[in-house]
Formats: structure tokens, sequence, C-alpha cells
């Protein structure tokens, strides 16, 4: 009985490696993406907020939203992803998409600095510091990205940078279906 014990951690070895190995496999095949967790926003309405503007110190609620198809992008100058897609983000408001940017858990000043140096691809930029609109988004990090409809709801969560791949491929043909269902939708 004492000799069986001294299997236990090897068995307990190979049992995480069999589980690692299905894991990757799946990942490999395209079956599992551990960026897609599912959000128990979507198809619901963009939680309601009022929080200060990070340039102005204005209040900024959901009603800015209201009536348009817009991006909600979470940030934060901490995040090195979000160093990646800030750029691209600039592009797509120069091609007329509007963002309301979620500064997160951040340092307010950092926030500006970074805005001036690397450019405001905002409609408006709202200060979460204490991460309570995060918190009701259900943020699990940043970036993460909200395709918000007309009438203010979720229609999508994207968990990580945006770039041409995922705007192509994931972002760019909801939001064509969304603006082909009309002003309703």
């Amino acid at each position: 009985m004492q000799r069986l014990k001294l299997f236990i951690p090897l068995l307990i070895f190979v049992i995480l490696a069999a589980f690692f190995f299905v894991v990757q496999k799946r990942i490999g095949s395209g079956d599992y993406d551990p960026q897609n967790m599912p959000s128990a926003l979507l198809d619901k309405p963009m939680p309601a907020f009022e929080l200060p503007d990070l340039l102005t110190g204005d209040p900024v609620t959901g009603a800015l939203l209201h009536g348009k198809v817009a991006l909600v992008n979470v940030w934060a100058t901490w995040c090195p992803s979000c160093h990646y897609e800030h750029p691209y983000l600039v592009s797509l408001a120069q091609q007329g998409v509007s963002i309301l940017g979620v500064d997160y858990k951040d340092e307010p000043e950092k926030a500006r600095q970074w805005l001036r140096e690397k450019g405001n691809p905002y409609a408006a930029v709202v200060d979460d510091r204490a991460g309570n609109l995060g918190l009701d988004l259900g943020v699990t990090g940043a970036p993460e990205t909200y395709l918000i409809d007309s009438r203010g709801v979720v229609r999508l969560r994207y968990q990580g940078p945006l770039d041409e791949r995922v705007w192509t491929e994931t972002v760019q043909p909801l939001l064509d279906r969304i603006r082909s269902e009309g002003p309703g939708a």
C-alpha cells in the first residue's frame, strides 16, 4: 500500500497532461477559443452609467449611445494589449466609427497623456477609476470591446485587442447586419 502512494503524484501529472493535451487540440482545431467568453449582457441593454468625462470632467451617461451604432472600448494605460490596439482604434475613428472609451482602473493623468501622445479615437472617454462600469459590463481585463446597436443593446463582446483581422472577420459582418436592419436596430 505504501508503494502505491508513491505513484499518486505521477497519476495526477498524467491526468493533468492529458487534460492540457485535449484543450490544446481543441484550440488548434478552432473548436475552443479562450478569447470567446460568453457575456451575460449579450442582447441586453447596455448598463446605465454616469461617469465623468476624462478630459472635461463633465458627466457622461449612456444616453450618448442612444440612436447610433457604436463601440464601447475598455482600455487602460497599464494594459500592454491596449498599446497594440490603439492605432487601429484611431484608424476606425477616422473612418467614422463612433467609439466610447472607458478608461478602466487607471490613473487619469496618465490616460490624458496617453491620448495627447497617441491620438484620441473616442467620441467621449469616461473615467472608470473605481471600475464600476467595468464591473457592470462584466469586464475580465482590458482591452474589451462591445458593439452597441442604436437601441442601446449589446450585440457583441470581444475580449482582446481589435485589429484588422478581428474587425474583418468578427465585428464588420455584425455591424453590416445591424445597419441593414435599419434605424430601430
